[in-house]
């Protein structure tokens, strides 16, 4: 274990024997450091807080703090943090809240750049991409691979699907569905994220059939409901399309819609 004489850590912290503590860090009670994680100098980690093994923090972070919600009123709330993940400087990432299930979660892999802000009773899959000034609002649910692109917004409770990326500057006030891109204020559907999903593994079978899918639901200007009705039959047999239609039926906040034009036949 390797703790700069400046650095303050609480009685009540577990670290892992080989856990590395930066200058003038702050570790506090009920904060769990698992194997190999690292904390950069002047940052802060506060609990009741588990980092999982391999999770690196750059300096000037601020991890565990409490929600901004003006409902909380001190009660004991968590957050989770998966493996392997890195914090970029002056990233921040509070607390659940009770109402929200008292937990923020985070899976393991991702990558938060500098100045990224995680709110209360988020969800954040694995494999999350956050460029640089991202932001997502409380109760915000961003699924594995999905990339959120600089000086993004998102709205509260709303969801980013699998391999979905929202782009640079964009604000979601809607959900943004599975394997599509979003951009603008508010966001719209520009196809999908081809890029994305070859990086993922999908095979070209699977990529013509979204591209079919997206044609019907987002292009062709059918009613929604009976677009989803269309592919859920076409595409029966093609898992992620069965994804993207039950994403969209399980939408609370409505989805991006297209803006217009047939992107999705693009390679």
């Amino acid at each position: 274990m390797t703790i700069h004489p400046t650095a303050i850590v609480d009685k009540g912290a577990e670290l892992a024997s080989d856990v590395a503590v930066g200058a003038y860090s702050i570790i506090g009670p009920g904060v769990t450091l698992r194997e190999g994680v690292e904390v950069g100098a002047h940052s802060i980690i506060k609990g009741v807080t588990d980092v999982g093994s391999g999770t690196k923090f750059f300096h000037h972070v601020v991890i565990g703090e409490d929600p901004q919600d003006q409902k909380y009123a001190g009660e004991v709330t968590r957050l989770e943090i998966g493996e392997n993940n890195t914090f970029r400087e002056f990233t921040t990432v509070n607390r659940g809240t009770v109402a929200g299930g008292g937990v923020t979660t985070i899976g393991n892999g991702n990558l938060f750049m500098a100045y990224v802000h995680v709110a209360h009773d988020c969800k954040v899959g694995n494999r999350v991409i956050f460029a640089n000034a991202a932001n997502i609002a409380g109760h915000v649910v961003v699924e594995d691979s999905a990339v959120l692109g600089g000086l993004v917004g998102v709205h509260q409770h709303c969801r980013i699907g699998h391999c979905a990326m929202l782009g640079g500057g964009g604000m979601a006030a809607q959900d943004v569905p599975p394997y599509t891109i979003a951009q603008g204020d508010r966001a719209r559907l520009y196809g999908l994220n081809i890029v994305g999903l070859r990086r993922n593994g999908f095979d070209l079978d699977v990529l013509n059939a979204l591209k079919g899918a997206y044609r019907e639901l987002f292009v062709q200007g059918l009613p929604l409901r009976i677009a989803l009705e269309q592919v859920r039959e076409v595409y029966a047999e093609v898992p992620a399309v069965q994804d993207l239609v039950r994403f969209i039926e399980t939408s609370t906040r409505g989805i991006c819609r297209g803006a217009g034009g047939d992107p999705a036949h693009e390679a």
